[in-house]
């Protein structure tokens, strides 16, 4: 992944003519191939181990982090098989296979077994799902209304007998004011497109406020849903941690143990009908 990229010319003769076309090339660095190879290997072993010893394979075949781990590993394999050949095909696999290298960034998911912040996190996130997806839905309904505006707003608000009135604007049609709406609601104003005219002006100040307040109205409930997970989860930690106590299995009847308990009780005549011990004891305590 940190190979630099270098472009490599090639030369081609078609007929008198001599061509020249440029491809970018990832030179590969020897040190970081190695290291590399090394991380991967370790990882496989990882991987196999845990295969084994997992007794539930069908569950840990569907774990999403599981096939990660797969898909993150399996690409270094491939190149390596693929490395000798020369054909176009082999390099058109060997750059797809860079590409899907890039999936495990995704393994930093892991994480979240030790740290309780990511793990409140992503109880956060799906607590809150009817929430992200009200808002969504809300900042949809802006950014059409308000690209429509501000495509008629900056139309009238210039002389429509003046030929070159439209090509002057930013706003040539409505679904090029989506991206400016959803800069806008977002309160973001990179700046690429803006409004000239005073009515496109009116239109940006109104979106800019209804972006501030549709996306105000759900950030408490998500706040609140994150302190009560967040409490919850310092409140487990304070917990003593729970000890496996050894509960001694009851005496069988007639036993030695039985016997022993039955006449160390301060009632042994209830043992007295199944111990014989327990019933000499009995005797003598009666005839003393």
């Amino acid at each position: 992944a940190f190979n630099p990229i270098i472009n490599r010319t090639e030369t081609y003769v078609v007929g008198n003519e001599t061509l020249e076309q440029v491809f970018p090339e990832t030179e590969t660095m020897v040190q970081l191939t190695y290291i590399e190879g090394v991380c991967v290997v370790w990882f496989t072993f990882e991987f196999l181990i845990r295969v084994t010893t997992c007794p539930n394979k069908l569950k840990f075949v569907r774990n999403a982090l599981n096939i990660i781990d797969f898909v993150a590993i399996l690409p270094f394999y491939l190149e390596v098989g693929l490395s000798g050949l020369s054909s176009k095909a082999a390099k058109d696999v060997l750059g797809f296979l860079r590409v899907v290298r890039f999936v495990r960034i995704l393994r930093i998911f892991k994480l979240t077994r030790h740290f309780v912040g990511l793990r409140v996190l992503g109880h956060t996130l799906r607590a809150s799902t009817n929430e992200f997806i009200l808002l969504i839905i809300f900042l949809a309904l802006g950014v059409l209304i308000f690209a429509t505006m501000i495509y008629y707003a900056e139309r009238f608000g210039r002389n429509l007998n003046d030929p070159d009135a439209s090509s002057d604007t930013h706003f040539k049609n409505i679904p090029i004011g989506f991206w400016w709406a959803v800069v806008t609601m977002t309160t973001l104003g990179y700046g690429d497109m803006y409004p000239q005219t005073t009515s496109g002006m009116l239109v940006g100040a109104l979106c800019a406020l209804a972006g501030v307040l549709t996306i105000a109205m759900p950030v408490p409930v998500i706040v609140n849903n994150f302190g009560m997970y967040y409490s919850l989860a310092m409140a487990k930690q304070k917990l003593p941690k729970k000890k496996n106590k050894h509960i001694p299995r009851a005496p069988q009847l007639g036993s030695p143990n039985y016997c022993k308990s039955a006449i160390n009780s301060p009632r042994p005549s209830t043992h007295s009908d199944t111990c014989p011990l327990a019933q000499e004891e009995v005797s003598e305590i009666r005839y003393q």
